[in-house]
Parts: C-alpha cells; sequence; structure tokens
C-alpha cells in the first residue's frame, strides 16, 4: 500500500504496496555446486528465496547457535521482474525492508545498501519513502550476495523425516540437506482462471508482461482481465501509446469499480500484531467470510494511479475517441481460442447479462494464490490441516502437529489475516519465527503497536 505522487502522463505509473535509476547491485551468488550429501544438520533448511526467507536469512545470520541453510530454485535471486515498469514503486516505504523493523542497527538494512551503493543522499534528496521496484529487487540482490548459507539452483524434489534422529531430510537434484526444522518460502505462483487453462495461443499472466510487451503492442486489440494494482499499471503502461489508429485496449474486472487501495493510518493499524491475535483467534468460517471483505486493504489500486489514468483519458480524448474500453462488474466465464483471436465469453454481474469480446492480445492479471508444494508429499502425516484441507497454520506460524517444526512464510492468509502478504509484516514473523526456534527473543517482538481495540473489552 503506498502514497506516491502521480507520475506526468509521460511517465510510467507508480506501483504497489511493494532519482536517476539506480545503478546495477552487486550481483547475487552463482548456484555452487552442492555436495551429494551433507552430513552437516542444520538446524533448519528454508526452501524458497523471496523477499520474507531472505530477510530470514539476513536475520539469522548473526545469530549465534543458530544455523540454516537456504535453498532456492533459479539461479540467483528475482522478484517479480515481469513487473518491472519504469518509474513503478513498492507499496510500502522503505523501513519494511528485509531487516529494519527487527533490528535497525543491521549491515542488511536498504539504508545501508543505499549507503555502499553510492546512493543515499540521492534517495534522501527524492523525498518519498517508496524504493523504486527494481530498486528494491537490486537491493534484495546485493543482500543475498552476502549470506553463505544460500544456496542458489537448487529445487527441491522430495523432503522426509529421519525417525532415527529426528531432522528433516531435504533433496534436490545435485544434493541432500538435513534440518531438524524446515522454513517454507515458496512463494505464491501465478493464478490463471479456469476458463484459460490450457487455452492455446500467446495469452500471459502479468508477471510476465515486459519481455511481451512489445508483442503486444503490435496486435490489433489486446484485453487485460483483472482488478488490482497489475492491471492498472498495465493499462496505464499501454495507454500511453495508444493513438486513433492503433491497437484497442479493453480493460475488464470483476470488481464493481476501481477500488483504490486503502491507506489510512488507523487502517494500518490493522498490520500489527494485535490484529493478527485478533483474526486468529476468530472462528474459522468468520475468517473466510473477513478475507475477501478486506482485499481492499491490500489488492486495492494506488490512488494516484487511478487519477493518473483518468487524466491520461482526458487528454487523449481531446483529439478524439480514444480506442478503449474499462468494463466494471465483468466477470470471465468461458474462453477459447482460434486463428490468432480469443473469444471472451463474459457475465455482467449485475445486471446478469451475457455477452463475448474478441480479442487477439491477452493478459491475465489475476494475482497469485498459494499452491502446496509438491515435494511434501513424504511429510503429508506431520502437517496439521483444517476442515477444508488447508493447512492449520499455528499462532507462532507453524504448520507440523506438534508445533515447533514446520514454519510457513505466506501461507496463512486464511489464519493469520491480509498481514501474511504484507512487507512490512515480514519482519515481526521472522522475528516471532526465530524466537520459536531458540527459545529466546533474540529480536524484541512487538505485542501491542495500535492505539485501537479490536475485539471487544475483557
Amino acid at each position: 500500500m503506498s502514497p506516491t505522487s502521480p507520475p506526468p502522463p509521460t511517465q510510467q505509473p507508480p506501483q504497489s504496496r511493494q532519482s536517476p535509476q539506480s545503478p546495477q547491485a552487486p550481483q547475487a551468488r552463482r548456484p555452487r555446486r552442492s555436495p551429494r550429501a551433507e552430513t552437516r544438520v542444520h538446524d533448519f533448511v528454508a526452501v524458497g528465496l523471496g523477499p520474507f526467507n531472505l530477510g530470514l536469512a539476513c536475520l539469522s545470520a548473526p545469530v549465534d547457535g543458530l544455523d540454516g541453510v537456504f535453498l532456492e530454485r533459479k539461479p540467483d535471486f528475482d522478484w517479480h521482474s515481469g513487473m518491472f515498469i519504469e518509474g513503478s514503486t513498492l507499496q510500502t516505504p522503505f523501513m519494511s525492508d528485509l531487516v529494519t523493523l527487527a533490528d535497525p542497527t543491521s549491515p542488511y538494512s536498504f539504508l545501508n545498501y543505499l549507503k555502499e551503493t553510492g546512493r543515499l543522499y540521492s534517495f534522501y534528496i527524492r523525498e518519498s519513502f517508496y524504493p523504486l521496484r527494481e530498486e528494491f529487487n537490486d537491493y534484495c540482490r546485493w543482500a543475498a550476495a552476502q549470506l553463505p548459507g544460500i544456496r542458489f539452483g537448487e529445487e527441491v524434489t522430495d523432503v522426509v523425516r529421519d525417525a532415527a534422529d529426528g531432522t528433516y531430510v531435504v533433496r534436490t537434484p545435485r544434493g541432500t540437506y538435513r534440518g531438524r526444522r524446515l522454513v517454507l518460502g515458496t512463494g505464491t505462483p501465478p493464478y490463471v482462471p479456469e476458463p484459460c487453462r490450457g487455452l492455446g495461443g500467446d495469452l500471459l499472466h502479468n508477471s510476465r508482461y515486459l519481455e511481451h510487451r512489445e508483442r503486444l503492442r503490435d496486435k490489433e486489440s489486446v484485453t487485460i482481465v483483472g482488478s488490482g494494482q497489475s492491471a492498472a499499471e498495465i493499462y496505464y503502461d499501454l495507454l500511453q501509446d495508444l493513438g486513433p489508429d492503433g491497437y484497442h485496449l479493453t480493460w475488464v474486472t470483476r470488481s464493481p469499480r476501481f477500488f483504490p487501495l486503502e491507506y489510512t493510518k488507523l487502517t494500518l493499524e490493522m498490520t500489527s500484531p494485535e490484529y493478527v491475535d485478533y483474526f486468529h483467534a476468530l472462528p474459522a468460517p468468520v475468517r473466510d467470510r473477513l478475507g475477501p471483505a478486506q482485499k481492499s486493504l491490500y489488492k486495492g489500486i494506488n490512488t494516484e494511479l487511478i487519477d493518473a489514468i483518468f487524466d491520461l483519458l482526458y487528454v487523449k480524448s481531446r483529439r478524439g475517441p480514444v480506442p478503449t474500453r474499462l468494463l466494471t462488474n465483468t466477470a470471465l466465464v468461458s474462453a477459447g481460442y482460434a486463428d490468432g483471436t480469443y473469444t471472451l465469453g463474459l457475465r455482467h454481474e449485475e445486471q446478469g447479462r451475457d455477452f463475448e469480446l474478441a480479442t487477439q492480445g491477452l493478459v491475465l492479471a489475476t494475482g497469485y494464490r498459494y499452491a502446496e508444494p509438491p515435494f511434501l508429499a513424504g511429510i503429508a502425516d506431520r502437517l496439521a490441516r483444517d476442515e477444508q484441507g488447508r493447512f492449520a497454520v499455528a499462532r507462532n506460524y507453524t504448520v507440523d502437529h506438534a508445533g515447533r517444526e514446520v514454519f510457513v512464510q505466506n501461507a496463512e492468509l486464511h489464519t493469520h489475516g491480509f498481514a501474511a502478504p504484507d512487507l512490512g509484516m515480514a519482519a515481526y514473523r521472522n522475528s516471532c519465527i526465530i524466537r520459536e526456534m531458540t527459545g529466546r527473543e533474540v529480536y524484541p517482538v512487538e505485542k501491542s503497536i495500535a492505539f485501537q481495540e479490536f475485539g471487544a473489552p475483557a
């Protein structure tokens, strides 16, 4: 969530609650050959290296007596690079970096990255709390390059538990790792709506937008399906080059309107330990009902970007009709593909009317959803589940029956609420995980930061 200044119509939009261009940060460590079988037993093995597990790597590295190894299938750190639209920013301030809200003195802070790359004064003069999205990715690569416990190019294929010594055995094609605990940070893969699965053609999820942008611009028509920040950024990006004789651009959203991201201060107090306590203690049916109602708290569109889109449409409309349509209340119910054209079956949900839309280009800005990794099959009997078969995530972020061995990062939206994917709560969650692993509060864990009360008075 982030208020940022609206860009001039010729610039790219601000980004989501995620100066001159920053120099290329030091490259993350190249893949290293792992031993065929490690005899060493780590305190924990972490799988996946997005910002959440990378933050855990930074915070656990200086802790005496805590030894972890981090396995990532990619050759280096890369976080949503398909949406590095120039000028796009995170929707959270720089203090929601990998470490600062747990340890402001950490050498892995974003401010220290700026200092070491010679950009601290430029960032200060820029007078914006919100890092560029590509700049944040460079920062994460810089941090990853300094951490010896990270293993890139290691795709986990199997996890089992060795009953003899009580360790988890994690296998990759290049080696075997053993740990007393697991931390699952495999991320949320791109979500493709059911009507579009296996459809054929060259449709794409927004996670691959930049690499296919020029191809989209060569088509006669392009349709974006989605309701959040990514859909808005892509629409604005394609709208800028749109002329009277250009491609026809359509934005389809099931939402009844273009919801702005809520970013008022009392609302932000809901990303707090107290609200996580409150939400986690609610009955599961109540949590499930609240989830969809809270989407505008973390999936809305930057207000400045909404205004920038309107202003650009206004400017372009002075020269005549703009070849674009914005369709709200419109759900995608079916899709077909033939001869280079997609035929989308749409339904206006309030009117209950069905209609079709033909388009050559199709961009699915349909978000990301957690998918349980197949490699967990070998320890399925050790994982707690709710009545719907989802992870029953305990308040301390564990999913094993004992409540002390298998931790999750951003797989607890249904149990801990919308704070789960929030970058600003990552350092708090990692502080809790380190406390659970070590039995001591290495980093002070805040328990009360909000002025308001979320439940009935005791």
